[in-house]
């Protein structure tokens, strides 16, 4: 039996979580409009920076809870890294749809809300209840996913 295009993207969204080089939570993402994949995006270091894998997590040297104080991270979320690679080739994303493994937190809501993206569909929740209300109060619809996904 097929997929539904939801468990499609979302099963596309799992697979590139696993170009993540974040050794505490491997996340994918994937920006869709109108059944076709515009960008993704993997949480990990910016391009030619050394990964954590070699210098250590430094939030888990100072014991930072997850959903708490983003700035103390060598990396960037895979959101942030979906939208980054579609400005840099030029692709428009108003409108668009993000499938991610994880929930936004509070500086990636905000980023897709001024990006247009208008539905959030993911499959773990994030520890960041203010991200949600963001995105509800700017009108994106926010669903977790129900279906399994391999």
């Amino acid at each position: 039996m097929r997929p539904s295009w939801d468990e499609y993207f979302m099963q596309i969204a799992k697979l590139v979580s696993r170009r993540s080089t974040c050794t505490r939570r491997q996340v994918g993402a994937v920006l869709v409009k109108d059944k076709n994949i515009l960008a993704t995006g993997y949480n990990g270091v910016p391009s030619g920076i050394t990964h954590c894998e070699v210098t250590g997590c430094l939030r888990e040297q100072l014991k930072v809870p997850s959903g708490e104080r983003h700035e103390l991270c060598r990396g960037l979320h895979a959101e942030q890294n979906a939208i980054i690679q579609a400005a840099k080739h030029g692709i428009n994303i108003d409108d668009a749809t993000l499938y991610c493994t994880d929930s936004p937190c509070i500086i990636c809501s905000k980023m897709l809300i001024n990006a247009g993206v208008r539905r959030v569909t993911y499959l773990r929740g994030y520890p960041d209840q203010l991200s949600l209300e963001m995105l509800e109060e700017a009108g994106i619809v926010s669903v977790q996913f129900e279906g399994e996904v391999e």
